[in-house]
Formats: C-alpha cells, structure tokens, sequence
C-alpha cells in the first residue's frame, strides 16, 4: 500500500487579510485608511514570503494586497490633504 499524503495547496491567511484591508482601505477615512492600507502591506509581504512554500498559494493574491495597500496609502494621504484645506 502506498500511503499518498499530498495536501491539497491553500490560500495564507495573510494574503487573505492583505486583500480584505486593502479594499477596506478605501471605504474608510483618512487615519484609519491609512492604518489599514498599512496592514495591507505589511501581511501582503508575510503572504508573499509564505507563498514561497509549495504549500501555500496566494503570492499573486499577496502582491495584490501589497499594491492595494500602497495605493490606498496615496488614497488616504490625498483624503487628508482635502480634509485639511
């Protein structure tokens, strides 16, 4: 008997919350816009670092998150700006 142990490849969860606090980034105001374009970034890197694993997928889905991220921090920058003047 062969014992065939293969695990099915799965999404990381930081690549999942770098996505859903990106898209979040911009429906929200300027401070917590920025704060939540921030942990975009910052878990969209610890997903792209985890996706480098044959078992995990997500690396497309982390760089999305980082990109998101870092437009939402112009998003959130430009808000404050308007907010101020």
């Amino acid at each position: 008997m062969s014992a065939n142990t293969s695990s099915k490849a799965a999404f990381s969860i930081p690549s999942i919350i770098a996505v859903v606090a990106a898209i979040a980034s911009f429906q929200v105001g300027a401070i917590l816009g920025l704060i939540l374009a921030g942990v975009a970034v910052v878990f969209g890197v610890i997903g792209v670092i985890l996706a480098l694993s044959p078992q995990t997928r997500g690396g497309i889905f982390s760089v999305m998150g980082v990109i998101g991220g870092l437009v939402g921090v112009i998003a959130a920058v430009v808000k404050a700006i308007m907010w101020f003047t």
